[in-house]
């Protein structure tokens, strides 16, 4: 818990200040800082961190940390990416006590707001997140029911008629 917690706050708290000290900028990968990952461009593979002599990158964090030591998808309503299709930022710190409950509450927000799920035309529109880290959801079958888990009656039900699943990411700072 409290690890998790440790790493989660990390991650958010550089996040926050890589863009803060570029600020104003459109989105977070416009600021190139020596790699962009997964992304092609942004701050997330520059070593921007150092934790028991471990110079870290927010990609090692997230990658090498968070996800393969707590395999936990719920992760991914805690880490912010300052862009609008991520879910918030906790006006929270995470602690080994709130942090599930913390998880929870992002999890429904982003389920029930059209950035993490759009239903139309009986057709999901989904947050890329889903795709790129499908497999830690239970793979792209499971999206679904992981869905209905959080969303409200209504997108339960839009969710449950829809047939088809695309994905789209908007990377403009969530300050819009």
């Amino acid at each position: 818990g409290e690890a998790k917690a440790y790493w989660i706050n990390l991650y958010n708290a550089k996040t926050l200040d890589v863009v803060l000290d570029r600020y104003p900028v459109s989105s977070i990968k416009k600021i190139n800082l020596g790699g962009g990952g997964l992304f092609g461009s942004g701050p997330w593979s520059a070593k921007l961190m150092t934790v028991e002599g471990q110079d870290l990158s927010l990609d090692d964090v997230e990658h090498s940390i968070l996800r393969p030591l707590f395999k936990d998808p719920m992760v991914h309503y805690a880490l912010n990416c300052a862009s609008y299709s991520c879910p918030n930022l906790s006006t929270r710190a995470f602690t080994a006590k709130n942090a599930a409950a913390l998880m929870r509450e992002s999890a429904i927000a982003y389920v029930n707001h059209p950035r993490g799920v759009t239903v139309a035309d009986g057709s999901i529109t989904a947050s890329k997140i889903y795709s790129w880290y499908a497999g830690d959801f239970g793979g792209k079958r499971k999206l679904k029911p992981h869905w209905l888990q959080f969303a409200d009656a209504a997108k339960a039900g839009q969710i449950s008629a829809a047939h088809g699943i695309g994905f789209d990411y908007d990377w403009r700072l969530n300050d819009v």
